[in-house]
């Protein structure tokens, strides 16, 4: 067996990256905060009063920062507050699953302009290719947006999209593992392409504009048509050795009424809750939409069995991570997300002395749109905002790439 040895990254910096990144630390900090002062950025970011002068500075002349009245209350002056432009820049997200596209575009405060979505079962790359162009128009003449404003495209996809083997996979699917995603989404001239797993963009989305804001450590899980994880360490993605870190869907679920062992995305995710309700003669919107009685109770089943399954997973995440919460998003409406949350909770509840900590199981901020809005956020985060090893001097493989 072949090792690969890994150099620990051990380097110094030079004061281009220090200022760079201590530029995409205040400008997080201010949209995390909302509203500051230059003094409240001193105190939170550790710089001096006047490095945070120079460095807003220089955000007001970029554009990426406003001032926004004064606080008052206080001896003297009331100082001025500061806050994100959201019409500095904006990005587009694409979302590309086994059952659904979804596009949204986002704003640099994070908000979600303009959506279009699709269920199509197994699209192959023309199909996507053409609802993006069909659409992306439209959707920044919608929301007032030129072209020349996108910094950038950010693309979700799951790991071996075309090559997993899931129920209903067409043979095409697999010219999935040769496409190249600035070609289908952007061109030679356009922005930038970054792509990224879903379950992680999923994550950083989170992050960002979730529950990132009020705990630095959790673990995502994406309920999608298959299932995926994310993994938040101290404020910071863990990819893993070979990327491949918080892939929970692979992990071996426990025998069902009599049948094989198999893995636990075959039972929890919306392609094994599809089959199910496939079985009693209703389609999935028949049982996320509550539309019958006898779809609606084919769900509750599944949510017993899904709760049943991630309790010993998720005592491994407790055990091998300690989390501050596990957070569940994905296209599971957020009633549903909640009761699957209540009830692995009180699985989990049940072994608790016998872990060291237990964290809550919650629904993630960013349910819906995950994906797609944690994919519109990769530009933002390459360009503007903090990225591990930001004063690296050696580029290394760490964060989301861009397609080229």
């Amino acid at each position: 067996m072949t090792q690969t040895s890994h150099q620990p990254r051990l380097s110094g910096t030079n004061l281009e990256r220090a200022a760079d990144h201590n530029q995409r630390i205040t400008l997080h900090a201010i949209r995390v905060g909302g509203m500051l002062t230059r003094v409240e950025l001193a105190r939170i970011t550790g710089l001096t009063a006047p490095a945070i002068a120079n460095i807003t500075k220089r955000l007001l002349q970029d554009g990426l920062i406003e001032e926004a009245g004064q606080r008052r209350g206080g001896r003297g002056q009331p100082p001025t507050k500061l806050v994100i432009r959201s019409d500095a820049c904006y990005s587009v997200g694409i979302n590309i699953d086994r059952d659904h596209i979804t596009i949204v575009l986002v704003d640099f405060a994070g908000r979600t302009l303009a959506r279009v979505s699709e269920e199509i079962d197994y699209a192959l790359p023309p199909q996507v290719e053409a609802l993006y162009h069909k659409s992306i128009a439209g959707m920044l003449q919608r929301s007032g947006v030129t072209a020349d404003k996108l910094v950038g495209i950010g693309v979700a996809v799951p790991d071996d999209l075309g090559s997993v083997d899931l129920p209903g996979r067409p043979a095409a699917y697999g010219e999935w593992n040769s496409v190249q995603m600035s070609a289908l989404f952007s061109g030679p001239h356009g922005p930038p392409v970054f792509v990224e797993n879903d379950a992680a963009a999923a994550a950083m989305g989170e992050l960002q504009l979730g529950m990132g804001q009020k705990i630095n450590s959790f673990f995502y899980i994406l309920l999608s048509s298959g299932l995926g994880g994310g993994l938040v360490i101290d404020g910071n993605y863990v990819r893993g050795a070979n990327g491949r870190s918080g892939e929970i869907g692979f992990m071996p679920a426990h025998r069902v009424e009599g049948g094989a062992d198999a893995q636990l995305q075959n039972i929890v995710s919306l392609s094994a809750l599809s089959k199910a309700l496939a079985e009693e003669g209703y389609g999935l919107a028949d049982g996320l939409g509550g539309r019958a009685p006898d779809a609606a109770a084919c769900v509750e089943r599944w949510i017993a069995l899904a709760a049943r399954q991630l309790v010993e997973p998720l005592a491994a995440v407790n055990c091998l991570v300690n989390p501050a919460a596990v957070l569940v998003g994905g296209r599971l409406p957020a009633p549903l997300v909640e009761r699957l949350a209540e009830q692995t909770n009180a699985h989990l509840q049940a072994i608790a002395s016998g872990l060291p900590s237990l964290a809550p199981v919650a629904r993630a901020t960013l349910s819906d749109d995950a994906p797609a809005v944690g994919a519109a956020i990769l530009p933002f985060s390459h360009f503007l905002l903090p990225k591990p090893g930001a004063l690296w001097k050696v580029p290394h493989s760490i964060g989301a790439q861009a397609d080229s």
